[in-house]
């Protein structure tokens, strides 16, 4: 995802969650055990690729979407930091989490003035 500059899920039904991402949303990559590891900008646009992992061949089983503005951190956002920023907790164990735009810009500012 960080060198193609995308957010993407496999299998179902984590990959259909791709299709809920609107054209501009902000979007967060979160790596287990670090935090928010990178952002962008949804293009609105679902793309569909074969997806090849240790358990073999997977025809049609990556959603993606390219992201504009993408930029990697360079200090993750820790779940307990993003908890603070946003003012209640956040859980992040399923594939992608929907917030609110306006803690969603909560997140995006703090990126931008405490994580580049």
């Amino acid at each position: 995802m960080l060198n193609n500059e995308k957010c993407s899920a496999y299998f179902s039904p984590w990959k259909e969650k791709i299709a809920q991402i609107q054209p501009n949303d902000l979007v967060f990559l979160y790596s287990n055990g670090k935090g928010i590891i990178a952002r962008g900008t949804s293009t609105g646009v679902v793309e569909i690729a074969d997806y090849i992992n240790h358990e073999g061949f997977h025809e049609n089983e990556e959603y993606y979407m390219h992201l504009n503005r993408f930029e990697i951190l360079n200090k993750p956002v820790s779940s307990s930091s993003i908890n603070k920023i946003v003012g209640r907790h956040v859980v992040l164990a399923p594939t992608m989490v929907q917030l609110d735009y306006e803690r969603g810009l909560k997140i995006w500012q703090a990126i931008t003035k405490d994580y580049l």
